[in-house]
């Protein structure tokens, strides 16, 4: 190994990890984590940004090698809300994007610029609750002299990029969750910005960099902070999302779920996306391209919960029975649902805990593979014989490959390589330090490496019975 090594951060919801790479072949000389509180009840989900910036110190610490770092990006958690005031000190705990108290302001935005069509022909998603822009009205109605102190709005990975390099920028990637950045015009909308909800002068926010823009270098005082070299080169960084993306090396046609404390169900598309019914969220990945996506709230931690409730282990799933579990204990968000809750229906006398359990991964993976029926639509189709790429930890489990399988009825493709998101940041940050294209670098590394399972037959009837029970309960919002 010669050279400077690089650094790809993953800042997620309950914890920021380090990858240390060698940038060559993408060997991992070095890993680390930290964890970080997230607080709040009733649908709001907050964290201080100075817990991320301890997190971040921290995890690369353990690596032992962020002094030998040339370069490092910043993935980080999508829609967050973070305001600061002129000198980039955060005025509260940033507001995450699995917060649904902005519902009612989404609801009304959207009607605000005409409608779900128009907010994606203009901007390319249809707003729910946690998109920055409703999280930011919400904040204007809640908190009205916060929201007037402010002098910086960022995202969470914005945050951490100014942190590091002392300038205000962020990447299309992450901006086009926010709301107020358009897929169509490759800019800020004046018209969104300019909603009475809204009135966010657009100087504070960050500039747009492009994919292979460098935000800057590691200063000084970042130096001293994050036991980085002074001087280090930090890539644009991007969302959570296209981080995984980067560092799968995705091209078009290939589809993706992410099991995490979210599902996810995305593929890369040169074609933008522009869904009026809100399923699909028509984001910019981070190489240029575009990344329709669409988001459960309700994945393995939910299932968690429900093993915990029963009393028994996440994987003692067992056959059998008609119960059908619709897994929404944090409201959700496909469907848009943000009030919602768990429901459990179909129960018997003989109906046993392991029965339930199950039906509890079916409800959350069906709602996954809905999401990607839509995604392919959006992308204008997704090979039926292509493989399933299946990540996050969820991936790991036994019982959720083979329900996935089972249910998708695709062959999978499970990566051996461990936090793909921090990965992402590597390739990003490997392809700032060497003037490359990320997709080369991804290939160098051979990063979808990992284990293949062959497709079985889709199980029809079970996926019928959840979607019958969501039209029966939820009505046409469950459909």
């Amino acid at each position: 190994m010669t050279g400077p090594l690089v650094a790809g951060v993953d800042c997620s919801t309950q914890a920021t990890k380090v990858l240390v790479v060698d940038p060559a072949g993408g060997q991992v000389v070095g890993t680390g984590r930290a964890d970080h509180a997230v607080t709040g009840s009733g649908g709001a989900r907050e964290t201080d940004p100075a817990d991320w910036e301890r997190a971040l110190s921290a995890a690369l610490a353990a690596t032992g090698r962020a002094a030998d770092v040339g370069a490092v990006a910043v993935a980080g958690q999508q829609h967050g809300l973070v305001v600061a005031d002129a000198d980039g000190r955060p005025l509260r705990p940033a507001v995450l994007w699995n917060d649904t108290r902005s519902a009612p302001d989404a609801e009304a935005l959207v009607e605000a610029l005409g409608g779900p069509q128009a907010w994606a022909e203009r901007v390319g998603s249809v707003p729910v609750a946690s998109f920055t822009v409703t999280t930011w009205a919400w904040l204007r109605r809640t908190e009205p002299a916060v929201a007037s102190a402010a002098r910086a709005v960022r995202l969470p990975h914005d945050h951490l990029t100014a942190r590091l390099t002392g300038r205000a920028v962020t990447d299309r990637g992450d901006a086009s969750g926010t709301g107020w950045w358009s897929t169509a015009t490759g800019g800020y909308r004046p018209d969104v910005l300019g909603l009475p909800a809204v009135a966010l002068d657009p100087a504070l926010l960050p500039e747009v960099l492009g994919p292979d823009e460098a935000a800057g270098t590691v200063t000084p005082e970042a130096a001293a902070a994050f036991g980085l070299a002074s001087g280090a080169l930090v890539g644009p960084g991007t969302g959570d999302n296209m981080g995984a993306a980067l560092g799968l090396g995705l091209e078009p046609g290939t589809p993706v779920v992410s099991l995490g404390t979210s599902g996810t169900a995305y593929a890369v598309s040169g074609r933008r996306p522009a869904d009026p019914s809100g399923v699909v969220a028509g984001f910019a990945d981070a190489t240029g391209r575009f990344l329709p996506l669409a988001c459960t709230l309700n994945c393995t931690l939910a299932v968690d919960r429900f093993a915990s409730l029963l009393g028994v282990a996440r994987d003692a799933v067992a056959p059998g029975g008609d119960v059908v579990v619709l897994p929404y204990l944090d409201g959700e968000r496909t469907p848009n649902l943000p009030g919602a809750s768990g429901t459990v229906t179909g129960l018997r006398a003989d109906t046993t805990a392991g029965q339930v359990l199950r039906a509890a991964y079916e409800g959350a993976a069906a709602s996954l593979l809905d999401a990607l029926d839509a995604v392919a639509e959006q992308a204008g189709g997704l090979p039926a014989d292509a493989p399933l790429v299946l990540i996050g930890g969820g991936a790991r489990g036994a019982v959720w490959r083979q329900v996935v399988g089972r249910l998708s009825g695709r062959p999978l493709v499970v990566p051996d390589a461990e936090e793909l998101v921090a990965l992402g940041a590597a390739v990003q940050a490997a392809a700032v330090l060497g003037g490359e294209d990320p997709g080369t670098v991804a290939a160098r590394w051979d990063t979808r490496r990992g284990q293949e399972i062959a497709a079985v037959e889709r199980d029809e009837a079970t996926l019928e019975r959840v979607r019958s029970t969501r039209r029966e309960l939820l009505g046409p919002r469950g459909a």
